[in-house]
């Protein structure tokens, strides 16, 4: 402690050759206008970067600087310092070692902050030094795990008298703000959020209930709720979902919205019922799950390119596809954002509405008031519309509306669940499409999948064996270094952390037109496809990012082969 009352910062950066006299004046000036600590001010100014600044603390200080979410965090040395002052300090307690409290600070010569946490913890500080974002974003994961644990403890321990006749419970009480089903199911959200979950699991069985969540398309188990409590909290979801409580024998589907760090959030909650009880998913439609090429509508220059092509035509239909889970609704959204730049009438029908956008008119499908996707869509023919976005094309109706506008002069965008690009065309003609209609009406078929990401923290090398060299397209003998994960702590052990989006992208230019409408077969417009418009598949960018060290095999051989 007593090192860090004799560092200047400003005078440290002018050591490493980071800030001249002039900088350091603008710096010092910038502090007092805007209160902010002399690190910041340079980091503001643009003069340095964070990293710079942490790198030159760590070497004059002899402090490690460490990646937080590589550490492993012990969850009773986290709880000795409370979070309102690990948020103020921006500093973590991830351990104990030899009498002294690990604790990875931005800030360590923050005499203040470092007295405070000492005084909290009430035992000395080992301190390291991290990023201010890492640190803040690990506070709000490991803190909300906490909470969730220990609501679920709480539960454990009270069920007994607070839900003694779980039948009877009464859904004014459960939907009171101040009772512990509440509190849990606050803290799972958190947590599910913090984590970058796209579902939240809630599952019956005989003796228990288990909580599940979705991390990088992968299931991972959280943790189990005493059998007798699982029915106030599916009522408890029913009645912010506006749900019927009473009905248990029907499947049910629902949304509502909540703010999680100043972050608002629609869920989309289904509920279905089992042989043990109704199960509980619950979709979190924004997430902050970060996306490889953001820029780029999550593509490579290459894909980018030629979506922009098929987005500058002025009407027709774009279809966006691919599974369940594998980001569609994304890339439309960022297609619409584009859109909006424009001075043109865009209108949608969607179901549910997964995030506001400006500018645009969203209109949420309402089946049991008789607003359909296809009344919606009827209705937005004679809203003036330049831009239609439909959520998804579900029917025959949907799709036929959907060509009608199309080729009466609108651009319409929706997804649709193809396994690739091409595919969608006979989706359309299965729906009753005449195929004439389908060539006249469809300009672009964009086909997407997200591929976990080897995690960084656990990857290892090996050397591709005979079978992945077949699969790859290597010749026998090729010596071709693969990665994959082992599993660790900052992957859950899954030995993938993040997922990356590829693409398989067809124009539709006059010739395949033309195809689509002679009833050309799937062959012969994948032939065209891959010789005139160069098309790459999905399965050859997988292969691309397994040779390349970002995915493994296992995820490659997901992807399965398109007809050719």
């Amino acid at each position: 402690m007593a090192q860090t009352r004799q560092i200047r910062i400003g005078d440290l950066l002018k050591e490493y050759g980071y800030l001249d006299e002039e900088q350091l004046d603008r710096a010092l000036e910038y502090q007092k206008i805007n209160n902010v600590r002399l690190g910041q001010a340079v980091i503001d100014l643009g003069y340095v970067s964070e990293y710079e600044v942490l790198l030159a603390l760590s070497h004059k200080l002899g402090l490690q600087m460490v990646e937080v979410s590589s550490l492993h965090v012990d969850v009773a040395a986290l709880q000795k310092i409370p979070r309102a002052l690990a948020e103020k300090t921006c500093a973590l307690a991830i351990g104990e070692a030899d009498g002294a409290l690990d604790v990875v600070i931005n800030d360590p010569v923050d005499l203040y902050a470092t007295e405070e946490l000492q005084n909290a913890a009430q035992m000395p500080l080992h301190l390291l030094i991290g990023k201010r974002d890492e640190i803040m974003t690990a506070i709000s994961h490991y803190y909300s795990e906490v909470n969730a644990r220990q609501a679920v403890n709480k539960l454990d321990e009270e069920s007994a008298t607070l839900f003694p006749e779980i039948e009877g419970v009464n859904a004014v009480e459960i939907g009171d703000d101040t009772t512990p089903v509440v509190n849990l199911l606050n803290s799972l959200m958190m947590r599910s959020y913090s984590s970058g979950a796209s579902d939240l699991h809630i599952e019956p069985f005989e003796s228990k209930s288990k909580i599940r969540m979705r991390v990088d398309g992968a299931l991972i188990d959280y943790s189990d709720l005493p059998k007798n409590v699982h029915s106030a909290v599916l009522v408890r979801l029913k009645i912010i979902s506006n749900l019927d409580i009473a009905e248990k024998r029907l499947p049910q589907d629902g949304h509502f919205r909540i703010s999680i760090s100043g972050v608002d959030l629609n869920v989309r909650l289904s509920v279905i019922p089992t042989i043990y009880g109704e199960k509980a998913v619950l979709r979190f439609l924004s997430t902050n799950v970060p996306i490889d090429h953001a820029g780029h509508f999550g593509m490579i220059d290459e894909d980018y390119e030629k979506f922009l092509k098929i987005l500058s035509n002025p009407n027709g239909i774009i279809y966006i596809t691919g599974p369940t889970g594998s980001g569609k609704t994304t890339t439309m959204y960022m297609a619409i954002e584009r859109f909006r730049q424009r001075q043109i009438n865009i209108s949608s029908i969607e179901d549910p509405v997964e995030r506001n956008l400006e500018d645009v008119n969203q209109v949420q499908v309402n089946n049991m008031a008789g607003l359909t996707f296809e009344a919606g869509l009827r209705s937005l023919m004679r809203q003036d519309p330049d831009i239609i976005m439909v959520g998804e094309t579900r029917d025959a109706q949907t799709a036929s509306i959907s060509v009608s506008a199309a080729i009466t002069g609108h651009l319409v965008i929706s997804t649709l669940h193809t396994n690739d690009a091409l595919a969608s065309i006979v989706r359309l003609e299965d729906m009753g499409v005449p195929p004439y209609l389908v060539g006249n009406s469809v300009v672009g078929l964009v086909a997407q999948r997200l591929v976990r990401k080897v995690c960084p923290y656990c990857t290892e090398t090996y050397n591709a064996d005979e079978i992945d060299l077949i699969t790859l397209g290597y010749p026998q003998g090729t010596v071709a270094p693969l990665k994959r994960g082992t599993g660790c702590n900052s992957c859950n052990n899954t030995g993938y952390k993040g997922r990356i989006a590829i693409h398989e992208i067809v124009a539709v230019d006059k010739r395949m037109q033309r195809m689509i409408a002679e009833e050309a077969t799937m062959s012969s417009l994948y032939e065209y496809a891959r010789k005139v418009q160069g098309l790459t598949t999905l399965r050859e960018r997988a292969r691309d990012l397994v040779i390349s060290g970002v995915t493994s095999m296992e995820e490659f051989l997901k992807i399965g082969e398109s007809v050719d």
